[in-house]
């Protein structure tokens, strides 16, 4: 008996075989078509194993978590962002964008830092198209400010940004619109 194998009561158990390997060969330059589904061999993989779960990221009063932000969506946009009294910096988002779940400790530390000067909310990408058009929003994280009801201008922000910076955007910001 080699060392692969094991015995239990039932019988050997044998380790699952590994999947087929797959070689390359040499084309020629006029045989460049893509090869055909018989070619390939799928590899089943073992019973028993945990399924993967999804991933929801959550923040702020939305999610319970007791952060400063707040999930806000199409319906409460006029309400909590365009009638405010306080300036308000607006996150635009996705569960599946990384670089939105990259700056999120970022984002929360700064909801609880400008509690006082601002209202932080975030809206899901996904969920909220209208605005999304509305907004011309691109690229995700997008970070807009608005104040008065209107978008401060050159406030708009897109991709990831790291703590250091974002404070140095806001307290720009706000010292500009406080100014004006």
């Amino acid at each position: 008996m080699d060392g692969a194998t094991l015995l239990s009561n039932a019988g050997a158990l044998l380790p699952p075989p590994l999947p087929p390997v797959r070689r390359a060969r040499a084309v020629s330059a006029g045989s460049l078509a893509p090869p055909s589904k018989s070619s390939f061999r799928t590899w089943r993989g073992r019973t028993g194993l945990a399924p993967v779960r999804k991933f929801t990221w959550r923040c702020g009063a939305a999610g319970g978590g007791g952060g400063g932000i707040t999930e806000i969506d199409e319906s409460q946009f006029s309400e909590t962002v365009l009638k405010s009294d306080r300036p308000v910096l607006v996150e635009f988002i996705a569960n599946w964008c990384g670089p939105c779940r990259l700056i999120s400790p970022a984002m929360e530390w700064l909801a609880q830092e400008y509690k006082e000067r601002l209202i932080v909310v975030k809206i899901d990408h996904d969920a909220n198209p209208k605005l999304i058009e509305e907004y011309k929003v691109y690229g995700l994280p997008t970070l807009i400010l608005f104040k008065n009801g209107k978008e401060v201008l050159e406030s708009r922000r897109e991709g990831a940004i790291t703590k250091v910076k974002l404070k140095e955007y806001l307290d720009s910001l706000l010292d500009s619109i406080s100014v004006a």
